[in-house]
């Protein structure tokens, strides 16, 4: 079914983060053994119709899969014919006649900067040696800069200037993008240089990020580093790097930063990506006129 062919392309070709292809991967994978039935015979793309897909979707919600999840899958599935539709694979789309079930919008999900700021300012969280050294440098990279997971993990040394206070960031189909650093984190970057180069690793790794033992860094290392120090100072069930790159917008938000701005900063392709934001500026503004104003209980 070209699979193979299809990974490669979105990984080597569009770039996509390690956690997009292992998704796109597993949709793909679910379709195909739905389509693995002996009541259904498709042994070529081409014999896909979208007679078959709709199937998939009501079996799916038959399944009690969450619309959003659905829709990420159909989005899957468009990516993968498109792909074949212009490899001449295939003449015609299945998804063309497919309309994705419609949800709820769900707001992003942040934490309190001044919360994540204490604990950031606290000196007894993180120890001095490398390991916390390079702890507070990651929390301190996604909430100070907004940036993707992956990103973050393809970040080499040189990609950060300290004399112009500036990181490089290659995202989302290959754009590259400059974002300013605060004066801590340049400290902190300096800091963790030093204690690498101090720590003598055989392995001599580019990356900026590394394991104890001076490996590249993983994206599950990441997350259980973000999860362990944002377990700190909240108690809602998410909490990933991508937390912190909604709390970075949002704050940016809150404290009057341009819409335009933001959209640069995170590497949005459309402003469109970026307004969901202005939904948790408008919750909050709402909750403060709530205490502030006499007659909001009324």
């Amino acid at each position: 079914m070209f699979l193979e062919q299809f990974i490669a392309y979105i990984k080597y070709e569009k770039r996509y983060s390690p956690h997009t292809v292992a998704a796109y991967g597993s949709d793909l994978d679910q379709f195909f053994s739905f389509l693995n039935h002996p009541e259904v015979v498709v042994t070529h793309p081409s014999e896909v119709t979208h007679h078959h897909i709709r199937n998939w979707i009501v079996d799916l919600m038959d399944k009690q899969v969450s619309g959003r999840s659905i829709n990420r899958k159909i989005a899957t599935l468009r990516k993968y014919f498109k792909f074949l539709l212009q490899g001449q694979i295939i003449t015609s789309t299945p998804t063309a006649r497919i309309h994705t079930p419609k949800v709820s919008k769900q707001l992003p999900v942040v934490v309190e900067d001044q919360k994540l700021s204490k604990l950031l300012d606290n000196d007894l969280v993180f120890t001095n040696d490398l390991a916390g050294t390079r702890d507070k440098l990651i929390i301190e990279l996604l909430f100070g800069t907004g940036m993707r997971l992956a990103e973050l993990l393809a970040i080499e040394d040189h990609d950060i200037d300290l004399q112009q206070g500036t990181v490089k960031v290659l995202g989302k189909r290959n754009k590259q993008r400059i974002i300013p650093l605060t004066a801590e984190l340049k400290r902190l970057v300096q800091r963790y240089r030093e204690l690498k180069k101090d720590k003598l690793f055989s392995n001599n790794s580019l990356k900026l990020i590394v394991t104890n033992k001076g490996a590249d860094a993983y994206p599950k290392m990441v997350y259980l580093i973000v999860q362990k120090y944002l377990s700190y100072i909240s108690t809602q069930n998410k909490k990933s790097p991508h937390v912190l790159r909604h709390t970075f917008a949002t704050s940016l938000l809150n404290n009057g930063a341009d819409l335009n701005a933001i959209k640069d900063l995170l590497g949005h392709a459309s402003l469109s990506a970026t307004q969901v934001y202005t939904h948790n500026s408008v919750e909050r503004l709402k909750s403060i006129y709530k205490q502030a104003h006499p007659k909001a209980s009324n």
